[in-house]
């Protein structure tokens, strides 16, 4: 068993330290708000730190789960920043979706103290952090990787190192651009079926089987049809991430049309007060803004 420091208790990060405690790693929590992480102690045991550097003194691995670039940066970097506190030939893990250009800065800092640093993302939302369903994309060191997989392994159905330093991010970009188009696509289908006179319900039943099938189908399109967006990834963090793919498309060369449309639909869903709901509210912005 390792001694772990797992940094930021979200939706994705709280159930994701529990795993970890129970599977038997000694298990130190650090949040902001540090209520969560006396919340978290009380149900999973193991102790909470005051600061990320206190969290990852002595810990073989330290792994983040927070919101964006800044707050990566901030748990990660001055006198109470996790590098701080790790000692040369531990293993820092970033769940967090940020761009590829901070975690090669923050790999490139981490290396000059001797510790590593694996970018992997997650995809499964909630759910899958819950369940320890999770699929992980990392990059980074290899043999850096090999020691943090049978930790991430504790959460994860698939994880899997696609290259160096970035080559995670980069693999989530890709992921959520393929949703954006997805849940677009899916919101359209939806609409057009109630708006031909057709049972929603009985047209997925029939169609899911075939090659429109996908997991939004299957797993959004009940609550779409009845208009139930209050859960899930927030509209205001799939903003975020496709903010994230398009700056770097500018700078590859890559031609997002479809991805840059939709996070424009997206702000037209948070124009709407739907930050917060499911990414799947696209189809909420259909039948307000075309109500015939």
């Amino acid at each position: 068993m390792a001694k772990v420091a797992f940094l930021g208790l979200g939706v994705m990060g709280y159930p994701m330290a529990g795993h970890l405690a129970a599977r038997g790693h000694e298990v130190t929590v650090y949040n902001r708000t540090k209520a969560k992480a006396e919340a978290w102690v009380a149900e999973h045991g193991g102790s909470l730190a005051e600061t990320p550097r206190a969290a990852a003194e002595g810990a073989e691995f330290v792994m983040a789960c927070v919101g964006n670039d800044d707050d990566l940066r901030s748990v990660c970097l001055g006198d109470d920043g996790a590098f701080a506190g790790m000692a040369a030939g531990s293993v820092f893990v970033d769940h967090t979706t940020v761009s590829a250009r901070v975690t090669r800065e923050l790999c490139k800092i981490a290396a000059e103290r001797g510790v590593a640093f694996v970018d992997a993302p997650v995809s499964g939302g909630q759910a899958g952090a819950e369940n320890g369903q999770l699929v992980v994309m990392c990059g980074g060191d290899a043999e850096a990787y090999a020691r943090a997989e049978p930790i991430i392994a504790c959460y994860a159905k698939l994880c899997r190192r696609l290259g160096e330093s970035g080559a995670g991010q980069l693999t989530k970009m890709v992921n959520q651009i393929c949703i954006a188009g997805l849940v677009q696509a899916l919101s359209e289908g939806l609409h057009f079926a109630e708006k031909a006179g057709l049972d929603g319900r009985q047209v997925v039943e029939v169609i899911q089987g075939g090659a429109a099938g996908s997991w939004q189908m299957s797993n959004r399109y009940e609550t779409m049809l009845d208009g139930k967006f209050d859960f899930g990834f927030a509209v205001n963090w799939m903003r975020k991430d496709l903010g994230i793919c398009l700056e770097a498309a500018d700078e590859n060369g890559a031609s997002l049309p479809v991805t840059a449309l939709v996070d424009q639909f997206y702000k037209d869903v948070q124009n709407l007060g739907g930050g917060r709901w499911d990414t799947s509210s696209l189809i909420h912005r259909l039948r307000v803004l075309d109500p015939r």
